[in-house]
């Protein structure tokens, strides 16, 4: 039998055990994980750079023991950027990837999923997007999640704000509004708050703004609560512990009208993809950032 390739390098930086397979029902190895991130770093690492970071971390693979980091620890590697996040009162060491290198170190040290904070080093006061997670119950449709990502957008729209999708790598869409940095985090949870509970009023047959499981039959929870100190959601592009290797793609509206799959975006699929677009579906995404105003909240009924 064949020894398998104890290391490697990808883009300059050591891989050990490659061969190891992370997604057992694809067969999606350690190997092709990082060289996945190496395609589409391009489009990847603008949503990570100076962004906190909530790792999921899967040493052993999707289907093994997973665990949440946050904090640098002692075997870190120092590729991986850190910044200093006040947490009850002291100022603890966080992980950011602002590069590939970093990128592929998080990989090596078995991530499968990465999640960032809406706000970035610099201003960590200040955060930069109002995101909803639109999460179904399990007996509805995808048309029912289209349908309530639609609705979301119109509203955002009659406010004078832009928003954009993508998938979640699971069952639900993230609907994301890109703001100027000018906002609290008070003000932006409060808004989104007042925003999802305003859907909820006009139907509450179709959503809940309250993560209640008991309450949840049949409905869609807008989850507002990610727009918070130290909350963080999935990155665009990043891979899901889940089965398929699924990743969190942006789509623009036109394909999430003509009805795409979310589970077609995956490890294998992505790259491919990319290389055939001639437009990022966020393609004026940084241009749309917006301000909330008292009179957008007044007209909430908050």
């Amino acid at each position: 039998m064949a020894r398998k390739t104890e290391e490697t390098k990808v883009a300059g930086v050591r891989i050990t055990s490659p061969d190891r397979v992370l997604y057992p029902g694809q067969g999606v190895t350690k190997r092709e994980l990082a060289e996945y991130y190496v395609a589409v770093k391009d489009r990847v690492l603008p949503h990570l750079r100076g962004r906190p970071l909530t790792l999921v971390r899967c040493p052993a693979g999707q289907e093994k023991e997973c665990f949440y980091q946050r904090r640098a620890g002692e075997s870190t590697p120092h590729t991986v950027g850190r910044v200093q996040v006040p947490v009850d009162g002291e100022m603890a060491e966080y992980l950011v990837a602002d590069n590939i290198r970093a990128l592929l170190s998080l990989v090596q040290m078995g991530v499968l999923e990465l999640h960032t904070w809406g706000a970035r080093r610099d201003r960590l006061d200040r955060p930069d997007r109002m995101i909803y997670d639109l999460d179904p119950d399990t007996g509805l449709g995808w048309d029912a999640v289209v349908s309530a990502a639609f609705e979301l957008r119109e509203r955002v729209a009659a406010l004078g704000l832009t928003a954009f999708v993508k998938t979640t790598g699971g069952k639900g869409l993230h609907v994301v509004v890109p703001l100027a940095r000018r906002h609290t985090w008070d003000e932006v949870h409060d808004f989104s708050r007042a925003l999802s509970e305003a859907m909820v009023r006009d139907a509450p047959d179709r959503f809940l703004a309250k993560a209640s499981k008991q309450a949840r039959e049949g409905k869609i929870f807008i989850d507002w609560l990610r727009n918070a100190w130290s909350a963080s959601a999935v990155a665009a592009y990043s891979t899901r512990s889940r089965e398929g290797a699924p990743v969190s793609t942006p789509v623009t509206w036109d394909e999430l009208k003509a009805g795409l799959h979310p589970l077609d975006f995956t490890v294998r699929t992505v790259p491919a993809r990319l290389a055939a677009q001639t437009e990022d579906p966020w393609a004026g995404y940084e241009a749309a950032r917006g301000r909330l105003t008292r009179k957008m909240l007044d007209g909430l009924g908050a």
